[in-house]
C-alpha cells in the first residue's frame, strides 16, 4: 500500500510545528534581550538606549501576530489531542512572551523619566529583582524548547523567591520615600519597575504551565505559592 501523500502531509505538519516552535522561541528571545537591555539603560542611565528599546517593542508585537497566524494555519490540519494542546499552549505563551516585552519596553521608558531625578542608592535593588526575572524567563524557554515538564515546574516552584524579593524592595523603597520626601517621585517610578518585573515573573510561570499542560495533558497543578504581600504592606 502506497503511504506517501499520507507520509508527505505528516511531514508537512510536523516541519509547520518545528518552525512554530522555532518562532515562539525566537520571540522568547527578543523578549527576554529587551529586558535584559532594559535593566541596563536603568542602572546606566542612558536616555537613547532606553528609546530605542521602547521603539524595538513593535517587533515583538510584529511577531506575535506571525505567530498567532502560522499557529491558526496548523490548527486547520485536523490535529490530535496532543496538538491541540500545542495549538493551545502556543496562543497563550505567545501573549505572555509579548506581556513580557511590553513590561520590558515600560522599565526602559520609566528609566527615562527616572534620569531626570537624582540618582538613589536603593535602586541597586531593582537589578537584583531583575536578574531574577531574566532566569525565570530564559529557563522557561528552555523547557519549552525541550518539551520538559519538571524543568517548568521548577520554575514555577521559583516565582514564590521572586516575589518575596519584590516584596523586600517594595518595603525599602516605602521606607525610603517617608526618609526623604525628596525621593518620592524616582522611587515612585522604582516601584513600577519592581512591579514589572514582578509581573514578568508571573507571565514566566504561566509559561510553564502551558508547558506542564502541553506534556502532561493535565492542569492539575497545586495553587502556585505567592510571597508577594504588598497589597497588605502599610
Amino acid at each position: 500500500m502506497n503511504n506517501q501523500p499520507h507520509d508527505h502531509i505528516v511531514r508537512s505538519h510536523d516541519e509547520e510545528r518545528e518552525r512554530l516552535i522555532d518562532e515562539i522561541l525566537r520571540m522568547g528571545e527578543l523578549s527576554v534581550a529587551q529586558l535584559e537591555a532594559a535593566l541596563d539603560v536603568v542602572e546606566r542611565r542612558d536616555d537613547r538606549a532606553a528609546g530605542h528599546i521602547v521603539a524595538n517593542d513593535e517587533a515583538i508585537d510584529t511577531l506575535e501576530r506571525e505567530v498567532s497566524h502560522d499557529v491558526m494555519k496548523l490548527s486547520l490540519r485536523g490535529p490530535m489531542a496532543r496538538d491541540l494542546r500545542e495549538i493551545l499552549a502556543a496562543l497563550r505563551i505567545v501573549s505572555d512572551i509579548e506581556r513580557i516585552g511590553d513590561y520590558a519596553a515600560n522599565i526602559a521608558k520609566r528609566s527615562i523619566a527616572l534620569n531626570k531625578a537624582p540618582a538613589l542608592p536603593v535602586a541597586g535593588g531593582l537589578a537584583h529583582v531583575g536578574a531574577l526575572a531574566v532566569r525565570q524567563v530564559r529557563d522557561v524557554l528552555v523547557a519549552y524548547r525541550n518539551h520538559d515538564a519538571e524543568a517548568a515546574q521548577a520554575v514555577r516552584d521559583r516565582d514564590a523567591a521572586l516575589d518575596a524579593e519584590y516584596t523586600r524592595l517594595f518595603r525599602e523603597l516605602l521606607t525610603y520615600m517617608m526618609e526623604d520626601a525628596r525621593a518620592i517621585t524616582g522611587c515612585t517610578h522604582l516601584l513600577f519597575m519592581a512591579k514589572n518585573l514582578e509581573r514578568i515573573g508571573d507571565h514566566a510561570t504561566n509559561i510553564a504551565e502551558n508547558i506542564w499542560f502541553t506534556v502532561r495533558g493535565e492542569d492539575n497543578l497545586p495553587p502556585r505559592e505567592k510571597a508577594d504581600d504588598t497589597n497588605t504592606t502599610v
